[in-house]
Formats: C-alpha cells, structure tokens, sequence
C-alpha cells in the first residue's frame, strides 16, 4: 500500500513519465542488512505484483480485493484513499537475472530491469527466449513488454579517459561476479571458475586481487568499448533487437563527478533514438 501510494503520487506529479520498478534480493540482504524473512522470494514477488495493482484499482474507486498468497488486502477507507489522478497507472518493472523470474517478467509486469552484469550471450540465450515464454504463457505479446538493459559503458576520446572508466567497470564486474546467482553467466562465456574464486578473495577482503582476476578479455563481455563518435554503433551491435531502452550505469558517478559525461551520452542516446524511430526498425 505504501508503495502504491508513492508510485501514485509520481505517476500524477510526472504526467504519467514515472515507472515503478520492483526486485527481490539475495538472501543476505533481505534477513542480515533489511532484518526481513527470506521466504519464496519469485511467487512472492508476483504476489507483490498483483497486490499493487489491486492498490492501484482501489485508487481509482473499486473496492480493494487482494487475497494472494502473501498478500490480504480489503481495507481502504474514502478518506485514506489518494484518489484517481488523470495519468495512467503506474507501469510495473521487475528486477529480474535468472529464467523463472525473467519468465514471471514476461508473464505479469510492463516491464524488465536486466541486471547490470550482462552480456551478449546472456541477453539472446537467456533474457530474450524466458521473456517470449513468460510472455505466450499468459497470452501477451514482447512487443508490449519494456526492456530496460544498463550498460557498463567504457567510452571517451582518449586513453586515459577510457582507461577510468573501464576500471570502474573491472571492479563493478568483480563484485557482482561474486554472487553465485549470477555464476551462471560466467558459464555461458566458458569462464565457470571465475565466481568461486571471487567469493573466495572476498571472504578475504582481497578486493585488489578480485578486480584483477576480471582481466581484459572477461571485462569485454560485460562493457561496451570505444570513443565517443563510434559507442553509438558499439552500443546498437549489442542491444538492437533486444533492448527497447539502455541507460548509462555511471551516470550517477558522472553526474556527481564528470557532467559533461552526461551531454556526451545524451547526444549518443538522440543518435540511437534516431536510428530506431524509423519504420520496421528492429527495437
């Protein structure tokens, strides 16, 4: 209900603009860092999906009616309801890395926030095929479905420049290859040794040592490389045809600390908007 409520809320002060996304975690997190239960986090998060949209009706007049799984909601009194406000509800995105909950995507939400850690093999074995079947399972169509990829992007006009960034992008790759539920993308890439050793130098705290185990052939996969005339392109070769949306995963550090950055990829991001505009393109 409170997640509903806030979702309302920007939804109405955005015109419409803003998506809800929602994810589970891994286990750790949600009993050690939220001091939650870690119970069934797919069917409960589908749950979650459904009690949220049930707020969402509820918003606009009909009588609250959830009985899930995890989740009884009947109670919203007139004077504790936010209303109906003129923008549509509030798509749905889910968080979502292995198939069941790639399919559940496919299946219940208006969209999917791919992981960060991804690569090309990944995208068209794994997030692609669950999608479609996620999606015919429950009678809907991709065409509808948002897919929204981050992209570890290495780009600038010179070495040096690119060289920052690609070793932000070395260690963000090292420390996520360290959950084993992403280990099987590393045995998609024919590197399955890589995770356990990752784990092991964490539990070490030799956090030098596991950025450079992620050496520049493994690093490849999970960034996009190059100067900034040509990243349009080197972005385009990765996700067209899968991606309907990719956001810079260091736009918030470049936000804070390289502006500019933030121009540069703007104007990259009008140039594959162009590209894609067009008739029969491939999303």
């Amino acid at each position: 209900m409170v997640t509903a409520s806030v979702a309302w809320e920007l939804a109405d002060a955005t015109g419409g603009r803003f998506r809800l996304g929602l994810g589970t975690q891994v286990r750790g997190h949600i009993v050690r860092r939220y001091g939650s239960e870690w119970q069934s986090p797919g069917p409960r998060i589908a749950d979650y999906i459904a009690a949220t949209r049930a707020c969402f009706a509820a918003f606009r007049g009909e009588p609250l009616e959830h009985h899930g799984e995890f989740y009884e909601l009947t109670l919203l009194p007139a004077m504790w309801s936010p209303g109906p406000i003129d923008a549509p509800d509030p798509p749905i995105d889910l968080a979502a890395v292995n198939p069941w909950m790639l399919r559940l995507a496919g299946a219940s939400a208006d969209g999917v926030h791919v992981h960060p850690l991804n690569t090309s093999t990944y995208l068209r074995e794994t997030v692609v095929p669950q999608l479609k079947e996620g999606a015919r399972s429950a009678g809907r169509s991709m065409g509808a479905l948002e897919i929204t990829v981050p992209v570890l992007l290495v780009a600038g006009d010179t070495p040096e420049e690119r060289d920052r960034w690609r070793e932000m992008a070395r260690a963000q790759v090292a420390f996520y290859g360290s959950t084993s539920s992403y280990s099987f993308l590393f045995d998609q890439i024919g590197r399955p040794a890589i995770p356990g050793r990752l784990r092991e130098l964490q539990r070490t705290g030799d956090f030098a040592a596991m950025t450079a185990l992620v050496d520049d052939e493994l690093l490849s996969e999970f960034t996009v490389d190059g100067e900034w005339r040509t990243i349009a392109d080197a972005v385009m070769a990765k996700y067209d045809g899968i991606a309907t949306r990719v956001v810079d995963y260091f736009g918030a550090s470049a936000w804070l600390t390289e502006p500019s950055r933030l121009l540069r990829w703007g104007a990259v991001a009008s140039d594959i908007r162009s590209r894609t505009a067009s008739p029969g393109t491939q999303r």
